[in-house]
């Protein structure tokens, strides 16, 4: 697994990592206090490193130190949701 730094792009509503000059990225809206986790994308060169998982703990975490919720939209990041009964309490 890869352990590149996530950033978080406020302006552009997403969590960004790029790997070997390869941006994947966790995109969201943000409404009323939730945040509407919408795409997850890691171009297929990267996958199977765990970026994804990366970008949306990210996004977790985000979350919680800001008092969001997570309203899970995107397919992976409700899979990862459910795999991680830690991060039940932000889904909206």
């Amino acid at each position: 697994m890869s352990h590149a730094t996530v950033t978080h792009n406020a302006a552009a509503q997403r969590f960004e990592l790029t790997v070997d000059g390869l941006l994947c990225e966790a995109t969201y809206r943000l409404k009323d206090g939730v945040m509407w986790m919408n795409h997850t994308g890691v171009p297929p060169a990267l996958e199977g490193r765990g970026l994804a998982s990366q970008l949306v703990a990210a996004a977790v975490d985000h979350a919680r130190q800001h008092g969001l919720k997570i309203k899970p939209v995107c397919s992976y990041v409700a899979v990862w949701m459910r795999r991680h009964p830690e991060a039940a309490d932000l889904v909206a």
